[in-house]
């Protein structure tokens, strides 16, 4: 069975096509770097994500800060993990690069603070 993707790792978007056989890789064609036969072979075993979310501040003067993840997780456990980052509430002062997160859900992710807010 063959399988389209458009690689998103670069600009290039690349049209990738990948043949399938028995949940098995047999060709990935179309790349034109090595990242883009990576990113269809991860889509197909193990597909992972990166999260850009945000969370609430008190005393602040913004009421939220953007975080992100460190690493990219399985995509099945994007609900778990933002589970957990709902629950995140800071209190300004709060600095780009705090880890407010540490190994979210066991996953070897950290979850990071990427924008400053200064108390009110």
């Amino acid at each position: 069975m063959k399988k389209q993707f458009t690689c998103i790792v670069c600009p290039n978007g690349c049209e990738i096509e990948a043949e399938v056989e028995n949940g098995q890789v047999i060709a990935v064609t179309g790349h034109t770097c090595p990242r883009g036969e990576q990113y269809v072979r991860q889509e197909l075993t193990a597909p992972r994500r990166t999260i850009a979310s945000s969370v609430l501040v008190k005393g602040g003067e913004l009421p939220v800060t953007s975080v992100r993840l460190t690493k990219a997780v399985p995509k099945d456990m994007i609900f778990p993990v933002m589970d957990e980052i709902r629950k995140v509430v800071l209190t300004a002062p709060v600095k780009a690069g705090t880890i407010v997160l540490h190994n979210v859900c066991g996953l070897d992710s950290d979850v990071m603070v990427t924008k400053n807010v200064d108390a009110c």
